[in-house]
């Protein structure tokens, strides 16, 4: 299985981003959860969204990011807006076998390469 992560760059405060990840290598059931986690430098890697049939978010994105999926296309993808500094991280896609959403990230079976969000203020 792999996890392909895309869409990170550099961004105002203030702006937007929209991250991607690509499944591959196994059918994921429609239910099965995909999840983000970011980790800051010198911070441990923390839980951001997921989704199985609705999303989860960490109280620190709610109302600014919004987590989506496609099952046809085996793509999972978030939304960023009214990015802060301390939004800056690697972000990290995942996905586990099941359909209950954990933020524990010792829960999740496969992890992508990250994808790196800079956000200047």
């Amino acid at each position: 299985v792999q996890l392909q992560a895309s869409g990170g760059g550099l961004v105002q405060a203030g702006g937007s981003l929209r991250l991607s990840c690509a499944a591959s290598g196994r059918a994921f059931s429609s239910y099965d959860v995909m999840a983000w986690f970011r980790q800051a430098p010198g911070k441990e890697r923390e839980f951001v969204a997921a989704i199985n049939w609705s999303g989860a978010y960490a109280d620190s994105v709610k109302d600014r990011f919004t987590i989506s999926r496609d099952n046809d296309k085996n793509m999972v993808y978030l939304q960023m807006n009214s990015l802060k500094p301390e939004d800056t991280a690697v972000y990290h896609c995942a996905a586990r076998l099941g359909k209950i959403i954990y933020s524990d990230m010792a829960k999740y079976n496969y992890w992508g390469q990250g994808t790196k969000v800079t956000v200047s203020s």
